[in-house]
C-alpha cells in the first residue's frame, strides 16, 4: 500500500508521540503537532496526505481547524479523534470534508485499515487521471465554464433564469475571474443566441473614439471621419451587446447609454437621424461601481438601469475546490496544443497549487498550466516547473529541526538531488556525475533522505 504524508495534530504528547511512532513504523512520514495554529502553519508550509486529527484541544477545537485546513487545501485527507465522540460531531466533521471519525482510546488495527483505505483510494486516482480525463473532458468544448464550487453552481443556475429575459446584466468580479465567459453563456443560452454578441472593452479604447465605436459616426463628425461608421449598437441589433469594463465609460457616453436603455434609440456622432436598435446590454467591471457613483465619476440612474440583475463571480481564491479540476483541464488543453504526452502533476506540485492565493485568478493559473506544460522535463509536472519558488513548502522533516542550518542543508541536498535524478531520467549514474559524487554516496544519500 502507498506510504502516505502524515500529520498528527494532538494536545497530549503521550498520544501524540505513540501515533507518530507507530505510524513512523508502518513505513508513513510524520510530523506533528500539539495545537490547531501550529497545524495550520504547518499546512501552509508543507505537504501533507493525510491529518489525524484530535477533536477537543485548547484553543480551537478540531472541528474550527477542519474548516480552516480545508480552505487552505481542500484535497487534504482528514480522520478525526475524540473521546468525546457524538452523533452530531461526527455529522459536522463529514460535512466539512472529514473523511472519517475514530474514538479513543484508538484502535491502532482500526486506524491502519482507514488509512490504507485512504493511501488506496489516493493510489487508484492517481492510476486512473488518464481513464477520467477521457471520460468527462472530451466533453468540455473551448469557453465552457468549468467548477464544482456550489456557489459557482448557483450563479450558473442564476444565468438559466435571466437568460431568457431581456433584462440586462451586470457581471462583477476580479480581473482574471471569466466574467467575459458568463457574459458568453448569457447569450447562448438566450433567445438571441442565433444572433450576434458583440464585445467592447470599454476600457481599452481611447476616451475620444470609444463614443463613435459604440454609436457610430456621420461622414465629417470629426477630423479624419471620411465616411459613414456604423457602430457596435447597430452591429447587435438583434443580439447581445457586452461592455467590459464599464466603470471605465466617460460622463458624455454614459449620458448616451442611459438614453438607450430608456428609450431603446440613439444616434450617430454628428448625426440627426434617431436609430433604433433591439439590444441586450451586459456589462462587466471589476470596480466598486457603488463607490463610483458615490464618488461622482458613474451616473446613479445609469448604475440602477445596468445593475437589474447582478452576477458576482467569486475569486478562485474562494473557490479552491475548483481549482484541481481546472488545472487538469489545461493540462489536458495545453498538452494537446504542444503535442504533449502528460499524465499530470505531482501531489507536491497539487498542494501547491491549491494553496496559492491567484491575484490573476483563473487566467493566471491557466497561464501557470500552460508554461509547466511546455518547460517540464518528464511526463508528470513536479514543483520545480512551478513558479513558486518564493512559497515552495520545506521538505518534509522533522519540525524540530526547522529552521537550522542543518535542516536548511538538507532540505537543499535533498531537492538537488531531486532535480539530478530527474535532468539523469532516473538513471543514479548519470546523476551522480552531474552531482560530483560517486554513485556509492548518490545510493547513501537516496536512503538517508528516503528517497526512490
Amino acid at each position: 500500500m502507498g506510504k502516505l504524508n502524515i500529520l498528527v495534530v494532538e494536545d497530549g504528547q503521550s498520544q501524540r508521540e505513540m501515533l507518530k511512532d507507530f505510524l513512523a513504523g508502518e513505513g508513513h512520514k510524520v510530523a506533528e503537532a500539539e495545537d490547531g495554529n501550529t497545524a495550520i502553519q504547518q499546512v501552509r508550509g508543507g505537504h501533507f496526505d493525510l491529518l489525524l486529527l484530535d477533536f477537543k484541544m485548547p484553543g480551537m477545537n478540531g472541528i474550527e481547524v477542519l474548516e480552516k485546513i480545508k480552505n487552505i487545501n481542500p484535497e487534504i485527507s482528514v480522520i478525526m479523534m475524540t473521546a468525546y465522540g457524538t452523533i452530531e460531531t461526527a455529522v459536522d466533521a463529514m460535512k466539512l470534508g472529514a473523511v472519517d471519525y475514530i474514538a479513543k482510546p484508538i484502535n491502532l488495527d482500526e486506524l491502519i485499515i482507514l488509512i490504507d483505505r485512504i493511501a488506496e483510494r489516493q493510489t487508484l486516482l492517481r492510476e486512473n487521471e488518464i481513464l477520467r480525463q477521457k471520460l468527462w473532458k472530451k466533453e468540455i468544448a473551448p469557453g465552457q465554464i468549468i467548477y464544482k464550487d456550489p456557489g459557482m453552481e448557483a450563479i450558473i443556475n442564476m444565468v438559466g433564469r435571466v437568460a431568457s429575459s431581456r433584462a440586462t446584466v451586470l457581471i462583477m468580479g476580479e480581473s482574471g475571474t471569466g466574467k467575459e465567459l458568463f457574459a458568453k453563456l448569457v447569450h447562448a443560452t438566450s433567445p438571441r443566441s442565433k444572433e450576434p454578441m458583440i464585445v467592447v472593452n470599454c476600457g481599452a479604447i481611447p476616451e475620444t473614439l470609444l463614443e463613435s465605436e459604440l454609436f457610430g459616426h456621420e461622414k465629417g463628425a470629426f477630423t479624419g471621419a471620411i465616411a459613414r461608421r456604423i457602430g457596435r449598437f447597430e452591429e447587435a441589433d438583434g443580439g447581445t451587446l457586452f461592455l467590459d469594463e464599464i466603470g471605465e465609460l466617460s460622463p458624455p457616453v454614459q449620458v448616451k447609454l442611459l438614453r438607450f436603455l430608456q428609450e431603446r434609440e440613439f444616434q450617430r456622432l454628428g448625426g440627426n437621424q434617431t436609430i433604433q436598435a433591439d439590444v441586450r446590454i451586459i456589462s462587466a467591471t471589476n470596480q466598486n461601481l457603488e463607490e463610483k457613483v458615490k464618488e461622482g465619476t458613474f451616473r446613479e440612474d445609469l448604475y440602477y438601469r445596468l445593475n437589474v440583475v447582478s452576477l458576482t463571480i467569486p475569486p478562485l481564491r474562494d473557490r479552491r475546490g475548483d481549482i484541481s479540476i481546472l488545472t487538469e483541464y489545461f493540462i489536458k488543453r495545453f498538452s494537446s496544443e504542444n503535442d504533449r504526452d502528460l499524465k499530470g502533476l505531482s501531489s507536491e506540485a497539487m498542494d501547491i497549487l491549491l494553496k496559492y492565493d491567484y491575484p490573476g485568478n483563473v487566467r493566471e493559473l491557466e497561464n501557470i498550466i500552460e508554461r509547466a506544460v511546455v518547460i517540464t522535463r518528464g511526463q508528470v509536472i513536479s514543483i520545480k516547473d512551478l513558479p513558486f519558488e518564493a512559497v515552495l513548502p520545506r521538505h518534509f522533516t522533522d519540525h524540530k529541526d526547522e529552521g537550522t542550518l542543518r535542516h536548511e542543508v538538507e532540505s537543499l541536498e535533498r531537492e538537488m538531488i531531486e532535480r539530478a535524478l530527474d535532468g539523469a531520467g532516473n538513471n543514479q549514474t548519470k546523476a551522480a556525475e552531474l552531482l560530483g559524487i560517486t554513485e556509492r554516496t548518490l545510493r547513501y544519500k537516496l536512503k538517508k533522505h528516503g528517497l526512490k
